[in-house]
């Protein structure tokens, strides 16, 4: 059977990389025939990360998104003599042969993110044109408070087919649309298959940095989104790695970049720029290390599983270490987060105050490593029942596709 999907990329942000892999990966296991096709917003960086035999990257960027795919799409469906000619283009085409279409934005319709509608219609508009049944993959929707964020969300979510609702507080949100096209899932990405030659890659990359077991070692996570929202990001988050290994000499910090792009001049969905100015700011001790290397999100998350703890603002760094056992502080922006710490019991360690005020953080971190081991406890026994819910992806999507 045949796949689309939008809204994740094999570059950039590695949680939608995690979540793309996770889906090609599980539906790959349930339908040894499928044909999956990428709408890229990168399609050129995509292309060069392609390692999947079954995966076709098309271009769909923004722009493509507005001006061609969703026009031609509409003409599909307003003039059906003309649907032979419409998918000689290969967008068309593969929307409209697709037996499923699935939307893997992280975060939609949300209020506050207005600007994003636009974005968030346009993704989900064309296979509604051309009734290819459309399923939203776990992800985080809500609140519908703001009245043009809610005018949309109810005229576009209920032509959905389902949508996964990532925690407990989005889908209070739907349902509050009354809508009944949801189920609750745990993320797509929670499920991500790390292989042995990912985790061997992993132990060659921390060795490079002198990765000692002996040590304690603290996986740190920046965010070009949050450094966007919190005034003096890169200064308040220096002076919090340059106290906490001052006060802990057996700790070794590792800087690392959830979301990698070739070009460091794209700030969007790319956050070595930040990184790199946060380490800079620092006193740059032999405790304090930047990892520089292009990593996958497998190899990312063979990393992570060696880490002590992880402090993260990217929402899939969070997903990702919690996936691996390791206790994680959260910087967040949104109820995505806690959401998914709630599922696990551990709602307390997300750190919510904007902007980030070094001394304050540095409290809660003090507070987060003296509970660590609970909290490694509290992830060991939820983690089980997150992985099931994840897992109703693969076999809901296979089922609708064999439907249509």
């Amino acid at each position: 059977m045949k796949y689309t999907i939008i809204g994740s990329a094999l570059s950039g942000n590695k949680g939608a990389a995690s979540m793309l892999e996770t889906s090609i990966q599980t539906i790959s296991q349930e339908d040894a025939n499928a044909e999956i096709t990428l709408l890229s917003m990168y399609p050129l960086e995509d292309a060069e990360l392609n390692t999947y035999k079954n995966l076709q990257i098309i271009s769909a960027t923004p722009l493509q998104l507005g001006l061609l795919i969703n026009p031609l799409c509409l003409l599909y469906k307003l003039l059906p003599p003309l649907r032979p000619i419409l998918k000689r283009n290969k967008q068309v085409n593969a929307i409209a042969d697709s037996d499923v279409f699935l939307d893997q934005g992280g975060v939609t319709f949300v209020d506050g993110r207005e600007k994003f509608l636009i974005y968030n219609v346009a993704s989900i508009l064309p296979a509604i044109f051309t009734k290819t049944p459309v399923i939203k993959c776990s992800q985080a929707l809500g609140s519908f408070d703001n009245k043009i964020n809610r005018f949309f969300a109810k005229a576009f979510l209920p032509k959905v087919h389902t949508i996964f609702a990532r925690g407990k507080k989005t889908f209070e949100h739907l349902q509050s649309l009354g809508l009944t096209n949801i189920e609750q899932a745990a993320d797509y990405a929670f499920t991500l298959q790390v292989s042995d030659s990912d985790h061997l890659e992993a132990k060659n990359i921390l060795a490079q940095h002198n990765f000692s077991k002996s040590r304690k070692n603290l996986g740190f996570y920046p965010s070009q989104v949050l450094r966007n929202k919190s005034k003096n990001y890169d200064i308040e988050l220096a002076k919090f790695l340059d106290k906490i290994t001052a006060n802990n000499p057996n700790l070794d910090v590792y800087i690392l970049a959830h979301s990698q792009r070739k070009d460091p001049e794209k700030l969007h969905n790319n956050d070595t720029d930040v990184c790199k100015a946060i380490y800079q700011l620092t006193s740059r001790s032999s405790q304090i290390k930047l990892v520089e290397e292009y990593i996958s999100p497998k190899q990312m998350r063979a990393i992570t599983s060696n880490f002590d703890y992880t402090v993260a603002a990217r929402f899939h760094a969070m997903v990702s270490s919690i996936a691996m056992g390791v206790p994680t502080l959260v910087t967040t922006w949104s109820h995505k987060y806690k959401e998914v710490l709630a599922a696990f019991e551990v709602e307390e360690c997300a750190y919510e105050v904007e902007p980030i005020i070094h001394g304050e953080l540095l409290n809660k971190f003090n507070i987060f490593v003296s509970n660590s081991t609970k909290y490694s406890e509290l992830i060991s026994v939820n983690l089980d029942q997150v992985l099931r819910s994840s897992n109703k992806h693969a076999k809901h999507i296979v089922s609708v596709a064999s439907e249509s």
